[in-house]
């Protein structure tokens, strides 16, 4: 988004519709009122969800919600995925690491905020995955999604990584364990509604400061256009 349309935006009065609503669950007041600021710059609404979380998101309609990873986020996140409105909404996770979010990789959590929660991060976050949350798909095709990652290296190793965004051509991730560029490499991992699914590719970059790897799915490996199509009808949605 330019800085043009992104002041535009946030300009926008007040009484003027919200393009999007999230949701924040067990969230408290300091990071709550952070967040809804970072929210607000975008046009996005939020709504604070005290009682019945599951309920109401079995039943009421966000584009996206934020909770706290704690023992009842389960709960919700089931409730969200298994409902007609709400399954393919964006949920961002509060608290802990990326490693630990993936106890709740079946229901595709997208995003983490770390705490404690800082401004310019939690801002950076929501402004890389306001396209998913807006539906703003004909610029964005790297969708922002956690979930485990199985490496296995030509000479049999075998790593685990956790997703941080895929595309129909690759994925990036992360990983405690060193995954050289020109790697190559076969991956499987599971998405939602998508089985475990096996793709070979090749590390194309590594960041070694962050951990973080690109991989390239194998053009010639046609298990690759299951992914493709995942992709596009979730983007549909």
């Amino acid at each position: 988004m330019n800085s043009a349309l992104g002041s535009s935006i946030a300009s926008i009065p007040a009484t003027k519709r919200a393009s999007a609503r999230v949701a924040f669950i067990g969230i408290k007041e300091s990071a709550r009122i952070t967040l809804s600021d970072c929210f607000k710059q975008f046009g996005v609404d939020t709504v604070v969800v005290k009682d019945n979380a599951p309920e109401r998101m079995s039943k009421e309609k966000f584009d996206a919600c934020v909770l706290s990873l704690v023992d009842d986020a389960e709960a919700v996140m089931q409730a969200a995925r298994t409902s007609a409105s709400n399954s393919r909404m964006v949920i961002y996770g509060l608290g802990g690491t990326a490693r630990e979010a993936m106890r709740y990789s079946k229901y595709g959590i997208n995003a983490v905020f770390q705490e404690p929660l800082e401004r310019p991060s939690a801002l950076k976050l929501v402004r890389a995955t306001q396209p998913l949350l807006l539906h703003e798909f004909r610029r964005y095709v790297r969708i922002p999604l956690i979930t485990e990652v199985t490496i296995t290296t030509e000479d049999g190793k075998r790593l685990i990584a956790s997703s941080k965004e895929i595309s129909s051509g690759g994925m990036s991730m992360k990983s405690a364990d060193e995954v050289p560029a020109g790697s190559a490499a076969e991956i499987s991992f599971a998405l939602l509604t998508l089985p475990r699914i096996w793709v070979r590719g090749t590390t194309t970059w590594q960041n070694p400061r962050t951990k973080a790897f690109g991989f390239r799915f194998d053009p010639r490996d046609d298990r690759r256009l299951r992914i493709k199509e995942w992709i596009e009808a979730y983007l549909e949605s």
